[in-house]
């Protein structure tokens, strides 16, 4: 039950027909997990927060440096050498007490990434990282446990997402689907080689908190069977149809991947910026 000063906080959202009270409690009884506080992960969880998910979780193992600031808007200059979960905690704190965040400051493998999804029985995963590594070892322990998830990349002045929810067959097609493994080392630049448009993760990482909002309240569509790129450039997005390829090595008919593993992780390999 909402009290008065949530009702206030909350207000525009409560006026929304498809949101109402109802839908602003499932957000507050909800529990999101972004892994990685960065580029994408920084602005997700501020409006997340603001939004009054009632449960964040920050997995990062990193510290904030003077060169994220230009991007990861959860950062402040003060912090620079604090671990970005701590960083995250404390700004997400003075934002809405309503907000618990659950912090992980841990390197995320194969190792442990069940163990911190089911840690909380968290909702929604939203996926902030900055290497193809950690990507697919994302998306193939979502796909094994049964959880929902977002993926999103940015590079330059570009950017893509794609939802994945368990249990809509055809048209939940995972990552694999689209990409089978990771690129071969040295076939994309760096992160410090490439560059990217520091507005890129508000945009995209905004988008990915629509996502888990959307899912959350169930309403609207989300993108699953469909690739959403963005071209700032030319101010231009684009949805690209996409299926469940029934020869995945992961959730297709006749899956060959049937435990997580690690890929060895490039020192600073983009498709999404962290």
């Amino acid at each position: 039950m909402l009290n008065d000063t949530q009702l206030e906080r909350y207000s525009r959202h409560i006026i929304l027909s498809d949101v109402g009270v109802e839908g602003q409690q499932k957000l507050m009884d909800s529990k999101v997990l972004i892994i990685g506080t960065g580029g994408l992960g920084a602005p997700a969880a501020m409006f997340l927060a603001a939004a009054g998910v009632g449960t964040i979780g920050l997995a990062d193992y990193d510290k904030v440096e003077l060169s994220n600031l230009q991007r990861q808007i959860i950062h402040q200059t003060e912090d620079v050498g604090k671990d970005k979960t701590k960083s995250g905690q404390e700004t997400i704190a003075s934002m809405n007490p309503d907000v618990r965040v659950v912090t992980h400051n841990t390197w995320v493998s194969s190792s442990n990434i069940l163990d911190i999804i089911n840690s909380e029985d968290y909702d929604f995963i939203i996926d902030g990282t900055d290497n193809f590594s950690a990507k697919f070892l994302i998306n193939d322990a979502c796909v094994m446990a049964g959880k929902p998830f977002v993926h999103a990349g940015i590079i330059r002045f570009s950017g893509q997402l794609i939802t994945y929810i368990p249990g809509e067959e055809e048209n939940a097609p995972c990552y694999r689907c689209l990409f089978k493994e990771p690129p071969p080392e040295g076939s994309v630049p760096t992160c410090r080689e490439a560059g990217v448009l520091g507005v890129m993760g508000g945009v995209i990482g905004t988008l990915q908190a629509t996502e888990a909002i959307k899912y959350i309240i169930g309403k609207g569509d989300n993108l699953t069977g469909e690739l959403l790129t963005y071209d700032a450039l030319d101010m231009e997005f684009r949805k690209i149809q996409v299926s469940r390829n029934k020869d995945c090595i992961l959730c297709g008919d006749n899956p060959e991947i049937t435990e997580l593993f690690d890929y060895s992780p490039p020192s600073c390999v983009i498709q999404t910026e962290n």
